[in-house]
């Protein structure tokens, strides 16, 4: 294991400095390309900063608001006639929104059932099998100037489905 950790330390630096020597040996001025890229990437990350704030004003103004609990209970009977942990919802509703939200609540199951827990179990694999949709749209499409991403958001939302089913059905036939 002491070889992966020694892959891990060198890897990143390893190609920088390739990147580096190849650009150089192609007659590239690498010093002013970073900088250039150092710029745009300053630009961009003020560029997103409004958006940022609006996802975060809407997460927490539906967090705390108790709609996400109203919704959960609305359904509650569903999911139990199904097998699917009502706790796990809410997990379910925020990821495609924010990756650090779904993150905390993932901790807060675990932390209350276990991560040895069919719960702790479908938590953590719901967390790897989707993606923060919503998020990517806002901020990123947002920044770049995309206003038309119908299409983008309903094939993102359709895949945060998939992975969420395929979350709960591999759990289920592993762990249920």
């Amino acid at each position: 294991m002491q070889w992966i950790s020694t892959i891990s330390l060198w890897l990143i630096p390893i190609m920088i400095g390739f990147i580096l020597i190849y650009g150089t040996l192609k007659k590239v001025p690498t010093y002013e390309v970073f900088v250039e890229g150092g710029k745009e990437g300053v630009k961009i990350a003020i560029s997103i900063i409004p958006f940022l704030i609006g996802m975060l004003v809407a997460i927490t103004v539906f967090r705390e608001s108790g709609a996400l609990e109203f919704f959960v209970g609305l359904i509650r009977p569903a999911l139990l006639a199904l097998g699917i942990p009502p706790e796990i919802v809410p997990l379910a509703i925020i990821r495609p929104i924010s990756g650090t939200a779904a993150l905390g609540m993932m901790s807060d199951i675990v932390a209350a059932y276990g991560p040895d827990s069919f719960i702790g179990r479908l938590a953590s694999t719901l967390q790897g099998s989707t993606d923060t949709t919503l998020y990517v749209l806002t901020v990123y499409f947002g920044a770049v100037g995309i206003r038309k991403m119908g299409d983008a958001l309903k094939v993102g939302l359709l895949a945060d489905l998939v992975g969420i089913a395929a979350a709960i059905f591999i759990v289920t036939i592993m762990f249920g």
